[in-house]
């Protein structure tokens, strides 16, 4: 993958964050779950890629956060709540993982809002990140 390609997963990530964001404005707070976890996650990528030179195929937040660490310092604190948005991939959008009712029907705004600003808070940091030499 190019290494410039990194510009194209950040600029996806701030698009993500953008449409968790007006989903909010509408309660939609399943889908302000996942897509808080797919601009963490397009963020972190774009991270690998710039910093590292690696494209990574994995679609957990824990496992990017723990390849970026040698590169940059993301506090504990921010690093422990960003893995808590793994658990947002795939209960927000299957109903076969739940033993019933549809998927956004298990979702409430203090879900949205720590998914939210999660994401905001690692978005940011990351942005900052890439947007510095090396």
């Amino acid at each position: 993958m190019s290494y410039e390609r990194f510009r194209d997963w950040l600029e996806e990530a701030l698009d993500d964050l953008e449409a968790a964001r007006e989903l909010f404005q509408f309660s939609r707070w399943s889908k302000v779950c996942f897509l808080s976890h797919q601009a963490v996650e397009k963020a972190l990528k774009a991270l690998c890629i710039k910093r590292l030179g690696v494209y990574s195929q994995t679609h957990s937040i824990a496992k990017l956060i723990e390849d970026v660490r040698g590169v940059i310092v993301i506090p504990e604190e921010l690093a422990e709540k960003a893995r808590k948005l793994d658990r947002y991939y795939i209960p927000t959008r299957y109903p076969n993982v739940w033993p019933a009712l549809p998927p956004h029907k298990h979702y409430v705004r203090g879900d949205a809002e720590e998914a939210l600003a999660t994401a905001v808070e690692v978005v940011e940091l990351v942005k900052r990140e890439v947007e510095r030499d090396p």
